[in-house]
């Protein structure tokens, strides 16, 4: 994921993370299991380790539970199968889409507000 900073910070991507997903869950994302659904965040240089791991000790004050997420250096990048590609925009009656996606791109929207 490539961002330009003038038009949105580091800090404000770990804002909609931590909004669009429960980063208290271990391995679990709505009903997908496994260890391919836990709650991380890649880091590329220092600045943005020390920044993730600065939020999520100020984000814990909001949590009851821990939180789970996991803070590791982006070693490589693979791209989803083209299937997953856009699966949101693509399949907009699928029923996992209606019950799981729906709700977070709907406070993907509301991002900001």
């Amino acid at each position: 994921m490539e961002y330009d900073e003038d038009e949105i910070s580091y800090r404000e991507i770990l804002e909609f993370f931590f909004r669009v997903h429960d980063p208290t869950t271990e391995d679990r994302e709505g009903p997908d299991v496994g260890s391919q659904y836990r709650s991380i965040i890649l880091y590329q240089d220092s600045d943005q380790r020390q920044t993730a791991e600065e939020f999520i000790r100020e984000k814990q004050q909001e949590y009851e539970d821990d939180i789970v997420t996991e803070v590791n250096r982006l070693e490589q990048f693979y791209k989803a199968e083209e299937k997953h590609q856009d699966y949101f925009d693509k399949n907009p009656n699928d029923a996992y889409c209606t019950m799981h996606a729906q709700p977070k791109v709907e406070k993907a929207r509301n991002f900001g507000d």
